[in-house]
């Protein structure tokens, strides 16, 4: 795959195949990085180089799917309550990640930073493949669609994390089906 969540064919992804691509990816940095903290490898540069990534790669992904995905998801669903757990994961993890940006390895609490920023993300991806997918594929959503939007946005975002999102109408209509929206908290 290609760091834009495309198929290299140029296939269409939908939707879930490229979050889960994302989590993927993630879990594969955690792991490298827990790699080097079990072995006592003492190599700071490559820690470093690691945890940029990782909070690249989490902000990027949370931001498709805060700005995309959960707002379509809140549109077709009732469960406003998982969503919202959805979303106080996120606060919890931009935390984090503002800590680690000022940080460096070998600063006081930065492994550990590190390893409960990726048991927090570890819960959040299984919570999120196992309930909230399940509920998007029993969704109208259009998943291949859906993957259409939020490859274009990660690939905006990656050519500049500020650009502004595209306004969607979250409560457009879906294979022609229209909920009424959630009534305020």
């Amino acid at each position: 795959m290609s760091t834009h969540g495309k198929p290299k064919s140029g296939a269409a992804i939908d939707a879930l195949e490229l979050l889960k691509a994302d989590h993927e990816k993630v879990k594969s940095l955690f792991l490298e990085f827990e790699s080097l903290r079990e072995n006592d490898n003492d190599d700071d540069e490559r820690k470093f180089e690691l945890v940029d990534e990782i909070c690249y790669e989490l902000t990027l992904h949370s931001m498709i799917e805060e700005e995309i995905f959960y707002p379509m998801l809140r549109s077709v669903i009732d469960d406003g309550d998982l969503m919202d757990e959805a979303d106080v994961e996120h606060g919890g993890m931009r935390d984090l990640i503002s800590q680690l940006e000022v940080m460096y390895p070998g600063d006081d609490h930065f492994d550990a930073t590190v390893t409960v920023l990726g048991e927090e993300m570890a819960h959040h991806i299984d919570k999120e493949e196992r309930d909230i997918f399940d509920v998007a594929l029993e969704s109208l959503l259009d998943l291949g669609e859906l993957g259409e939007r939020l490859a274009a946005r990660k690939e905006e975002l990656d050519d500049d994390l500020t650009a502004p999102p595209t306004p969607i109408d979250a409560m457009e209509p879906h294979n022609n089906a229209r909920r009424t929206p959630r009534p305020p908290d």
